[in-house]
């Protein structure tokens, strides 16, 4: 085996070693952000997820202006209810300090439309 047949080798790899960094680079510029934090194009937040039996359980998430509860198992998510989103219950603090729990958070939500 010569140099020259070397060359023809290892030239297509790095050809298509390259072409798969500059495909990575692309997804990851309009995808998502370089630095690891949130999109800004998403808003979407899981607040609180309440565990009921194993490997399934009730999250409440919010999407832009509406919350939703919903539950998950291995099978799929099913969307329960849909809330409308209330811009001062999404605190993660009530107002004695502690961390609000999902039944907090779903009584709060509770009847209303």
């Amino acid at each position: 085996m010569s140099f020259l047949d070397i060359i023809k080798t290892l030239l297509p790899l790095l050809l298509i070693l390259g072409m798969l960094f500059g495909a990575l680079m692309l997804i990851r510029k309009y995808s998502f952000s370089i630095n690891g934090k949130k999109s800004k194009l998403l808003k979407i937040d899981v607040l609180n997820n309440h565990p009921i039996l194993p490997k399934k359980y009730l999250s409440v998430v919010r999407v832009e202006d509406k919350l939703l509860l919903l539950g998950v198992s291995e099978s799929g998510i099913t969307l329960i209810k849909e809330y409308d989103y209330v811009p001062g219950s999404d605190s993660e603090q009530n107002e004695s300090g502690f961390k609000q729990t999902f039944l907090d958070v779903l009584k709060q939500n509770i009847g209303k439309r």
